[in-house]
């Protein structure tokens, strides 16, 4: 009898535990029942929409006068944010690097000038200016002829010894390293042109004049540091347009492969370089010799002597000017540069880990728990990455009262927004009445990864602070009508 009564009980605890998961389910939807209709509207989408099957999907939405949380579905499961990274990145290097911030590029001689003849070397200076153009070169080569310099005899020479040597983050995919999202980070680059995508040239291939002929290209900006296979071939006027591009590994040997047909517009491929601190040397080395400076020496790599004197330089735009490219366009290298930037200003080291920890020291005080969160790059490239959604609306809520907050926000893609640097990545989405020009967010996209967080006023006056989540997508392009269709619903009305 004593047995029987210890199985029956032993019975009645593992059905609890069974029904529990039920009961707890059951109990939170009845609590629903009574609430807003954008909140039963929701909910039905989550769990009906086929495109969540088999996903995670962490959703949390707060009240920005407050805080307080209005919703949240798997909103404390840590999950990859992709470019969702970039809202921590440059929340921090707002906060401590400051508005004002800029990258100078500088250029300096050693021994003397003899009748306009350098006895020395030049040296190109470099700390970490993304945006440097080719126009930036001619500029700087104009300050050295001013400085009365027509030849040198030295070396002209590259320092980009104000970050390390570490080129990739840790987790970035092999397969991206030709990708213009994937280029290398160094202290000294340079950028084909005003999306300012740093350590990458653009290929532009254009239709032979015949048929069978191979295709014609040209390289933006010219530099002798690539090397391109051509093997697209012009095909009759009608046909499809499909063209590729390898970059080597280690090298800048670029093969360009593919079809352009007759008459066909020109294709642009833009493609990350092998040593994006030589890519820039030879942009100057162009730019002295378009003013008529001879260089004798050959190109080297090295820190400025102590006893160097400095004879032009360059300042990049500030930091509050340069978050707009970088996250209306989500630019990785921008991002990755700051991380390291911060390193090197905070930690004196700009190498990733320093700049890590300089995130993970200054976050508490917007709201993030480090112990809850796993950060490994500045822009979101890791798969690795964790945050959870609830962490994203509370950060956002907190860094409202920040004085840089109007520059933050103003950097945001806003939805809808035709023009390139207003609307970015959401300039195509979102363009119903509800929701047009009234969310500005960052957008995040990786292999079956598609995130959205940020702020959107709905059709009652309320802003609120929102992040969708969704990992583990079949497809991932899917994530953006999901996340498109969360918005307009909470866009509705409270």
């Amino acid at each position: 009898m004593k047995r029987f009564s210890q199985f029956m009980v032993l019975q009645i605890c593992i059905m609890s535990i069974l029904f529990l998961p039920f009961s707890v389910k059951v109990e939170q939807l009845t609590a629903r029942d009574d609430q807003s209709e954008w909140i039963k509207a929701l909910d039905e989408f989550i769990q009906t929409a086929p495109d969540l099957e088999g996903a995670i999907s962490g959703i949390s939405v707060r009240d920005t006068s407050d805080t307080s949380l209005l919703y949240e579905h798997q909103a404390d499961i840590r999950l990859t944010p992709a470019s969702n990274m970039k809202l921590l990145t440059s929340a921090v290097a707002l906060d401590l690097l400051g508005e004002t911030h800029t990258f100078p590029t500088d250029v300096w001689m050693d021994g003397s000038i003899q009748k306009k003849t350098l006895y020395g070397n030049l040296y190109l200076r470099g700390t970490g200016d993304p945006t440097l153009l080719e126009e930036d070169f001619a500029a700087l080569a104009k300050q050295v002829k001013k400085a009365g310099i027509h030849t040198i005899r030295g070396q002209l020479v590259a320092d980009d010894t104000w970050y390390d040597d570490t080129r990739y983050s840790i987790d970035l995919p092999w397969s991206d390293e030709d990708q213009y999202y994937g280029a290398q980070i160094s202290a000294l680059t340079a950028s084909p042109n005003r999306d300012y995508d740093a350590g990458t040239i653009i290929l532009e291939v254009q239709p032979g004049k015949k048929a069978g002929q191979k295709a014609a290209f040209d390289i933006i900006p010219k530099t002798d540091v690539v090397r391109v296979i051509n093997r697209v071939k012009t095909v009759p006027e009608g046909e499809k347009k499909k063209i590729s591009f390898k970059r080597s590994h280690g090298t800048n040997e670029i093969t360009l492969t593919g079809t352009i047909p007759l008459k066909a517009s020109s294709s642009r491929q833009w493609v990350a370089l092998w040593e994006p601190t030589t890519y820039a040397l030879d942009l100057m080395k162009h730019a002295l010799n378009a003013e008529g400076i001879q260089v004798k020496g050959p190109l080297k790599t090295k820190q400025v002597p102590k006893k160097a004197t400095k004879i032009a330089s360059h300042s990049s735009m500030p930091l509050s000017e340069l978050l707009v490219p970088m996250m209306k366009l989500s630019n990785n290298t921008h991002a990755e540069i700051l991380l390291k930037e911060l390193g090197k200003r905070v930690k004196n080291k700009g190498s990733f880990e320093k700049g890590l920890d300089v995130m993970n020291d200054r976050l508490p005080a917007f709201g993030i728990d480090p112990s809850l969160t796993v950060l490994r790059d500045g822009s979101g490239i890791s798969p690795i990455n964790l945050v959870s959604a609830n962490q994203f609306t509370f950060f956002l809520t907190n860094i409202q009262k920040e004085k840089w907050f109007k520059t933050y926000v103003n950097a945001l893609p806003l939805a809808g927004a035709s023009e390139r640097m207003v609307g970015g990545t959401l300039r195509n989405r979102l363009k119903e009445p509800a929701t047009l020009e009234k969310v500005r967010a960052k957008t995040g996209s990786l292999s079956t990864v598609s995130t959205l967080s940020g702020y959107m006023e709905t059709q009652s006056g309320k802003t609120l602070a929102f992040s969708i989540l969704l990992n583990h997508l079949i497809d991932d392009e899917k994530g953006k009508e999901i996340e498109d269709r969360i918005v307009s619903i909470l866009a509705e009305d409270l």
